[in-house]
């Protein structure tokens, strides 16, 4: 059972920390985002208009991880096979692995119906795409090149890459993929590295697949509880996403290539990787709080230390983006704002019309809710975390309480560093206020 905050503050002093209003409400078994009806509407709506797109990104990740693999061309890897469409999600439909979701297992109505006319009418897949007037995969490459980037943050996963057992499986795939073709095995015998790191690549394009996987059925079944009047709070939310958490999180992580009907094991099964610290903590690290400088916005001067030395100080994800449209892949995520567009609920519809000046600001006061919603997620792995490593939100051992209160302080002092503006760079402060927009 949840305490309130004022029970919790009984048995400790008040916060003195920068954002003690916060510490209370995480202690209280609440999110970092305020408990408000139009909070809960805004993270709701986006995680509906997020889950659409969503369901594409993993169905092509794990086609371009399988299929594709080191097409040195592939012009052709956003074209998705049908058996990918197809492809039932282990957590929806009748023959889930565990059944979050109470929809389809194939792919969503809604995406098959924006595939077919886009934002303009029916025709040829190759028209669609040459027009721009698809889902932008190229969002979900630039998560999955985040992630590959930012290596080594915990987990086996990542090590693994790095083995002489990688090595001979991976050096297995690429001679299978390239048999027949002697200028290509000829270019992998003089350069085996730069083979060796794009099948690195393609095993964090299975590795994001699989993620997302995950994530498209919870969003969706979020979607229909809020409007089934099921869930009715923030904290509710949040706690969805928790129990979500731990129910998947040891779903295996692996990458299998399949080349002229056989399949290669390249990170097999067996060797136990799973979702939790294998995909889902790198995810939120690499791309909620880190990803990297995005281009074309704003000029950085290294040497007056506007950039961070370390990769660990990066603050350029979603937690930290001044949203505004630039179309970019990147973080302001762009390219995922305009894919959310096509798929907004009706009533996030009629209040960004409320509240925008005009038609063109709606990707901005969608980006800003996403903000909001990915606060929500992010209080989520930081209450899940919470109780993996420390002690229940009502324990009554003083000493315990302090404990949380000392966990919860040191995730939000990720938000208060003065180095490289970083406290003025995080949205914190920002969502806390509801005129926000």
């Amino acid at each position: 059972m949840v305490q309130t905050p004022e029970k919790v503050q009984a048995k400790l002093p008040p916060s003195t920390h920068e954002f003690a209003e916060i510490i209370h409400r995480l202690e209280a078994g609440g999110a970092m985002l305020p408990d408000t009806p139009e909070n809960l509407m805004q993270i709701i709506g986006l995680y509906k208009a997020y889950a659409v797109p969503m369901d594409f990104y993993w169905r092509d990740l794990l086609y371009i991880a399988e299929h594709v693999f080191l097409n040195p061309f592939p012009f052709f890897k956003y074209f998705i096979s049908q058996e990918y469409l197809d492809r039932h999600n282990h957590y929806a439909g009748d023959d889930a692995e565990l059944r979050v979701w109470r929809g389809e297992a194939n792919a969503h109505p809604e995406l098959l119906a924006f595939m077919e006319k886009g934002e303009t009418f029916k025709m040829p897949k190759l028209l669609h795409h040459l027009f721009h007037d698809r889902i932008n995969m190229e969002f979900a490459e630039a998560c999955m090149r985040a992630m590959l980037w930012h290596r080594g943050m915990g987990g086996k996963f990542d090590p693994y890459l790095d083995t002489e057992e990688y090595k001979a499986n991976a050096d297995r795939a690429i001679k299978a993929y390239f048999k027949g073709n002697p200028l290509m095995l000829g270019l992998y015998k003089l350069f085996p590295d730069m083979f060796l790191e794009q099948c690195r690549q393609m095993s964090y394009y299975a590795n994001l697949g699989l993620f997302w996987e995950v994530m498209a059925p919870v969003f969706f079944e979020m979607s229909d509880l809020y409007d089934e009047g099921k869930i009715t709070t923030v904290p509710e939310a949040m706690n969805f996403i928790v129990n979500g958490i731990f129910a998947v999180a040891n779903r295996p992580i692996y990458h299998h290539v399949y080349i002229r009907g056989e399949c290669y094991e390249i990170i097999p099964k067996s060797k136990g990787f799973v979702w939790l610290y294998e995909a889902a903590l790198p995810y939120v690290e690499a791309v909620f709080y880190r990803t990297a400088p995005f281009r074309g916005t704003k000029s950085y001067n290294a040497q007056a230390n506007q950039v961070p030395e370390d990769q660990k100080d990066f603050h350029y994800g979603i937690l930290y983006a001044d949203v505004f449209p630039v179309g970019t892949a990147g973080i302001p995520p762009t390219l995922l704002m305009q894919d959310m567009l096509h798929f907004l609920p009706q009533y996030l519809v009629d209040y960004y019309k409320q509240y925008c000046r005009g038609e063109e600001d709606m990707l901005i006061q969608l980006g800003i809710s996403f903000q909001r919603s990915m606060y929500c997620v992010t209080s989520a792995v930081i209450q899940a975390l919470r109780t993996a490593l420390c002690h229940p939100l009502d324990d009554p051992d003083p000493e315990h309480l302090q404990a949380n209160r000392d966990f919860f302080e040191a995730q939000l002092n990720r938000f208060t560093r003065p180095e490289y503006g970083i406290r003025n760079a995080a949205r914190l402060r920002d969502i806390q206020r509801q005129d926000y927009r």
